[in-house]
């Protein structure tokens, strides 16, 4: 099913689990950083009326493009319970993501579609119209036969996998293994504005960089840009497990990424961040979040297993301009090549990839009811507002999450 693109990404990338085995030898912008309330889950709009229409409004594409080709349609067809692990869900909320901008944009279509034709996400063939948006905060409606966690009448946030319709709609299909119930301290809003990131974080730190709360007391991790999304999240959670954690960002978000507990700050505005970070060497793992920092390799400490994780592969890009097997094989070259540099050294290279996880997601559940971890939103627009919402993210620099009130 959709998870058919990890499988042939493990497959035909297989050195990279080899390697792991032998080395283990800028415009000002108003953010919140929310703290933890006891508002829950109100609910302004019922649910009842979508299921007998069969219709619902979401924004779409009907081609790749700019922010202009983004459309929002009022009577599109609701999405249907396809296979026994699925689960209908009313979205309340839903964030945007960088991923977003870059599938509008047309980012990994040939391995995509090739995983929908083949699992009969879509209709059959068909690209367009495109619903985007890969994670939310809903209610859900129906469950299909295997669904055993779950009912309807369930607050759950989760996320939707790149190769289903998206959540940026009054509806949306996810599989069981991809959702988890909702933290019982979160708002909608709140809670909105987590699963995603928590999937891409926890795949590269835990899964690839293999940290877990039992190892990373003391670790050295460095984070590249701390002050979005994914960054805001990844300090909270390595300070949360103990590690001690060195963060980049611009002038005017060092006080967020202070507060969420940073030891270390770089203000890539007035300092120069490859002197301050050598100054710095010996990190144990770095977390690359948008890529071309190509002296990174030599911040690692030598000879103790440390690791540089990317989540900005060339893995679906590579698909997209030389086609799934010759960019497959282009991919493997390039992973090798980065691998092979740390061999003389202990070190390793490793890439990660946006993984849904429902393990993932009751981990940081229990976290954020703890109040280790809290959401930090930049903004909050209606769903008719969702072109707006776009173009903001699309300008960059935000600090935390975007995100879509399906209520407004």
């Amino acid at each position: 099913m959709e998870s058919g693109l990890i499988t042939t990404m493990a497959r035909n990338l297989f050195l990279q689990s080899q390697i792991k085995s032998r080395c283990s030898c800028t415009a000002k912008s108003n953010y919140t950083l929310i703290k933890l309330t006891t508002r829950r889950w109100q609910h302004s709009k019922p649910v009842e009326s979508r299921e007998v229409t069969g219709v619902m409004k979401a924004w779409q594409i009907r081609r790749y493009g700019g922010n202009d080709e983004l459309t929002l349609s009022e009577s599109v067809r609701a999405p249907r319970i396809l296979h026994p692990d699925d689960i209908l869900v009313s979205v309340s909320a839903a964030s945007l993501n960088m991923l977003d901008i870059r599938m509008r944009e047309g980012y990994g279509r040939s391995m995509i579609n090739a995983v929908r034709n083949r699992d009969r996400l879509h209709a059959p063939q068909s690209e367009f119209p495109l619903i985007l948006g890969r994670d939310f905060c809903g209610t859900v409606l129906k469950i299909g036969m295997k669904v055993k966690k779950f009912r309807a009448g369930d607050k759950i946030w989760g996320t939707v996998s790149p190769f289903r319709q998206g959540s940026h709609a009054e509806l949306t299909v996810t599989s069981e293994s991809h959702v988890s119930m909702v933290p019982s301290n979160l708002t909608e809003i709140e809670a909105a504005s987590f699963p995603y990131v928590v999937s891409t974080v926890m795949t590269a730190l835990c899964d690839v960089g293999e940290l877990k709360q039992s190892n990373t007391a003391n670790k050295r991790v460095l984070i590249y840009g701390g002050s979005g999304g994914i960054g805001s999240f990844a300090i909270q959670l390595m300070k949360a497990w103990g590690a001690i954690v060195t963060t980049t960002c611009s002038t005017d978000a060092v006080p967020l990424v202070t507060s969420l507990g940073a030891d270390h700050v770089i203000d890539y505005k007035t300092q120069n961040v490859q002197q301050e970070l050598l100054n710095r060497k010996g990190y144990d793992l770095i977390l690359d979040i948008h890529g071309g920092v190509d002296f990174s390799f030599d911040l690692l400490k030598k000879w103790n297993n440390s690791k540089f994780v990317t989540i900005k592969t060339p893995f679906l890009q590579n698909a997209d301009d030389y086609g799934i097997l010759p960019g497959l094989l282009r991919s493997g070259v390039n992973l090798t090549t980065n691998v092979l540099q740390g061999l003389k050294d202990g070190r390793s290279y490793r890439w990660a990839m946006f993984k849904p996880s429902s393990k993932h997601l009751r981990t940081v559940k229990q976290m954020i009811e703890k109040e280790e971890i809290r959401p930090v939103i930049d903004k909050q627009f209606s769903f008719m507002e969702a072109d707006k919402a776009y173009k903001k993210m699309e300008e960059g620099h935000t600090r935390g999450k975007i995100v879509l009130n399906m209520a407004q």
